[in-house]
């Protein structure tokens, strides 16, 4: 049995011959096949690879596509949460501060705390006291009807400085210089204007307010209102002067209740800041039966007519 076989070469140095065992022959035309197998394995390998990389790519340009929206959206939100947040520490500095400046009014009123009450209830009973108030401070007398520089002759009994005999004075004497600008300390009708002869009291105006009360204003050097026409809070109505039974230019100003005297001083010192001072000095007006009467009675804060200009000075002072 022929176990060799020839391989012949053919070059330009002639033929050459080589004698080849048969055993070597199957094992390289088994090695070219393993290697020929390996070769295709690894080209397939390399195909696959490649396209799987190719899906992973494009998998990771999804991903980081999705990641730049995610980012861009929680940037967007990251900014709103913010804006959010400013506006909620906004809000919370504004109720604060509405806080603070709503016990600032519940003090001024004279309302209590009310506890664990919203601001809303807070607010609706302050504006329902406030407009009492306002109600309050519009009909009846209340503040200086001149710039106040004092009192010369209180309320009570004294020596009259003209008749020099002890007798009772109905009213206060505010000191005053000639034509001091007069003026009405609430909304009212005006009973009389003119010379009153008989009361000593010369030029006289007497003002009739609401719920009883009524105010005199004497020794007056001029009127400018006639009687019978209705007059609002802070209207001129005249000029102080020194008619009548007067040793010197002065008012005369009196406050009376269903023709009582009342003491003035309370009414002229009555204000916002001391709402509940006078219903403990002046014990002859049945104030909780006033209350009572003017609660349903509403004015707009536009329509309450402040005091003049000196006398908002005067009262600063």
């Amino acid at each position: 049995m022929n176990n060799h076989f020839t391989v012949t070469i053919h070059d330009d140095n002639g033929v050459k011959q080589f004698n080849v065992h048969r055993f070597v022959k199957k094992a390289l035309l088994y090695a070219s096949v393993f290697v020929l197998s390996m070769v295709f394995i690894a080209m397939g390998t390399i195909l696959y690879l490649n396209n799987s990389v190719e899906a992973i790519e494009l998998k990771r340009d999804g991903v980081l596509q999705a990641y730049k929206e995610i980012k861009a959206t929680n940037l967007i939100l990251e900014k709103s949460m913010q804006l959010t947040n400013d506006s909620l520490d906004k809000k919370k500095k504004e109720l604060i501060e509405l806080s603070d400046s709503l016990s600032e009014i519940e003090v001024l009123i004279g309302l209590k705390p009310m506890a664990e009450s919203s601001i809303e209830e807070r607010v609706s009973a302050t504006k329902i006291d406030s407009q009492q108030r306002a109600v309050l401070m519009k009909l009846i007398p209340n503040g200086s009807p001149i710039e106040y520089h004092g009192i010369t002759s209180r309320y009570g009994y004294r020596t009259h400085p003209t008749l020099n005999k002890r007798e009772f004075h109905r009213g206060s004497d505010m000191k005053a210089a000639m034509n001091t600008a007069v003026y009405a300390p609430a909304d009212a009708i005006v009973e009389w204007s003119g010379f009153h002869k008989r009361s000593g009291f010369g030029r006289l105006i007497i003002l009739e307010h609401s719920y009883g009360f009524k105010t005199y204003y004497g020794h007056l050097n001029k009127t400018v209102v006639k009687s019978g026409v209705f007059v609002k809070k802070g209207t001129l109505i005249g000029y102080t002067g020194n008619t009548g039974m007067s040793n010197g230019p002065h008012l005369h100003y009196e406050i009376r209740f269903i023709h009582r005297n009342v003491n003035p001083f309370w009414f002229i010192k009555w204000t916002q800041k001391n709402y509940d001072e006078i219903f403990q000095k002046e014990k002859k007006i049945p104030w909780q039966s006033l209350l009572m009467a003017t609660a349903h009675l509403r004015i707009q804060a536009t329509q309450t007519q402040q005091l003049s200009q000196p006398e908002q000075k005067s009262k600063e002072k």
